[in-house]
């Protein structure tokens, strides 16, 4: 059995690129306001089966030890990353994030996607 280092280990072990990151560690990253001011963190991601692309990050909000939590489902474009803060941040304010959908259970993404765009875009994002 050969026992040197297989230089591709090395590469498939890396989850993180100055471009690319792996999505387990983008759950769990806080997401702030333009303010710095901590709003939740990443609770997971939804793809676009058909391009590939990320379209939601789902923030987790409120509530203890996950119970009572609410989801809002981000159009992914919205977030940017801070490496100031190791966090996203959003240009959302209190008033904004309020009145956004969320979920207290999983929800019906056939449903409700079309919903969470209407209402960026009502705020002026291109979704």
């Amino acid at each position: 059995m050969d026992d040197r280092p297989n230089p591709q280990d090395d590469a498939l072990a890396t989850d993180e690129t100055p471009e690319l990151i792996s999505s387990g560690k983008v759950v769990g990253t806080a997401v702030y306001n333009r303010k710095a001011e901590l709003l939740g963190s990443i609770y997971g991601l939804m793809l676009n089966k058909l391009n590939g692309r990320v379209a939601y990050a789902v923030m987790s909000f409120g509530g203890f030890l996950g119970i009572g939590d609410a989801y809002y489902p981000l159009p992914w474009k919205l977030l940017v990353y801070d490496t100031r803060l190791n966090g996203y941040v959003v240009d959302l304010d209190a008033g904004q994030l309020e009145a956004a959908p969320r979920y207290t259970d999983e929800p019906d993404w056939a449903a409700c996607g079309r919903g969470i765009d209407l209402y960026y875009g009502s705020l002026g994002f291109s979704v």
